[in-house]
C-alpha cells in the first residue's frame, strides 16, 4: 500500500510539482529542486539529507518492531493539508512551499499505511527534512545579520581580549596599520555552519534527550554555537596575519582543513551541553533483572 501511494505521490508532483519557468523549463518538483541545491553553495548540503533520514529510519530500525501496523484513515486528513499546501505554492509560484507540502505527504502516507505509532516514531527523521528546504536569495536575510554579528564581536574580542588593535567597519575588519584587511563575505557569514551544527543538535537531541524541555535547550544552543564557531575561525585568521602578515592569514583563510575550525567549538559545546543536561535514570532503578531478585530476596 505505501509503495503505491508513494508511487502516485512521486508522479503527482514529477509532472505537476513546479509553476515556475524563469529559472528552469520544468514540470517537476525534483527537477527544481536539483537546480536550486546546485545553485548555491548554501543549499547543496539538501542533496544529502534524504540520505540521512534513510539512515536514522534504519539506525532505528527496532523501535518499528512490535507496533501495531494497520490502515489509519485519519491520517487522509494530512494528506489533504499536503495537498492543499502544494496547491498554494503552485498557484502562487512559490516552489519551496511544494517542497515542504511534498516531505508532509510523504509523513502522512507513513500514518495512512502503519497507523498512528509509526507515524509517532517517524516524527524526529522527517523532521530532518526541514533542512532540505532550499533558502536560495532568501539566504541573504540570515547572512547579512550573521556578517555584521560575527564582524563586531570579532573585532571587539580582538581589540579587548588579544590586545590586536582592529577596526571594523560594516563587514570589514582592517589593522589601522595596512598589515591585513578583510571583508566577511557571505560565504563567510557562518549560514553552512549554522545550518550543520542545528543538524548536529537536533539529531542529537532527538537520539539522546527524552524530555522535551531539553530537547529545545539543545536545539535553541546550535545559533550560538555555529555563531561561536564562526568567530573563532576569524579570530584565527586575524592572529596568523598579525603575526605573520596578510599572505599567511589568507592562505589560513583559503585551506581546507581550517575551514572546519568552525565546527570545533559547536562539537565540543554540543558534548558538554549535552552532559550537564544528562537524563539519569533514578539512582534506586535497578536495571539487572538478577540483581533485581536479589534484593527482593534480602528483603523478604
Amino acid at each position: 500500500l505505501f509503495t503505491a501511494l508513494l508511487v502516485v505521490w512521486v508522479c503527482l508532483f514529477e509532472f505537476f510539482g513546479n509553476s515556475t519557468f524563469g529559472y528552469i523549463n520544468t514540470y517537476s518538483l525534483f527537477g527544481w529542486t536539483s537546480y536550486a541545491y546546485c545553485s548555491s553553495s548554501d543549499d547543496e548540503h539538501g542533496l544529502l539529507i534524504p540520505f540521512l533520514v534513510l539512515g536514522l529510519f534504519w539506525w532505528k530500525r527496532k523501535d518499528f518492531e512490535g507496533i501495531d501496523a494497520r490502515t489509519w484513515m485519519p491520517a487522509i486528513g494530512l494528506i489533504a493539508l499536503a495537498l492543499a499546501l502544494h496547491l498554494l505554492g503552485y498557484f502562487s509560484q512559490q516552489t519551496r512551499i511544494s517542497l515542504a507540502a511534498f516531505f508532509l505527504g510523504l509523513y502522512a502516507l507513513i500514518g495512512l499505511a502503519w497507523g498512528p505509532a509509526a507515524l509517532v516514531r517517524s516524527f524526529f527523521p522527517m523532521c530532518l527534512f526541514a533542512f532540505a528546504l532550499p533558502l536560495g536569495t532568501l539566504a541573504e536575510t540570515l547572512t547579512f545579520p550573521l556578517r555584521m554579528l560575527a564582524t563586531s564581536v570579532t573585532g571587539a574580542v580582538a581589540s579587548t581580549v588579544l590586545g590586536i588593535s582592529v577596526v571594523t567597519q560594516g563587514t570589514q575588519i582592517f589593522d589601522p596599520s595596512g598589515s591585513f584587511n578583510y571583508e566577511v563575505a557571505a560565504a563567510c557569514g557562518g549560514l553552512r555552519s549554522l545550518t550543520a551544527v542545528l543538524a548536529l543538535c537536533t539529531i542529537y537531541a532527538f537520539m539522546n534527550m527524552r524530555k522535551i524541555r531539553n530537547r529545545a535547550i539543545l536545539i535553541a544552543a546550535g545559533f550560538p554555537l555555529a555563531v561561536l564557531g564562526n568567530i573563532t575561525r576569524l579570530l584565527i585568521i586575524i592572529i596568523v596575519s598579525e603575526a605573520f602578515g596578510e599572505k599567511y592569514g589568507k592562505m589560513v583563510h583559503d585551506n581546507t582543513w581550517f575551514s572546519l575550525l568552525p565546527y570545533v567549538p559547536p562539537i565540543i559545546g554540543i558534548m558538554v551541553l549535552g552532559h550537564l543536561l544528562n537524563e539519569r535514570k533514578p539512582a534506586d532503578t535497578v536495571e539487572n533483572p538478577v540483581l533485581a531478585n536479589k534484593s527482593q530476596a534480602l528483603a523478604t
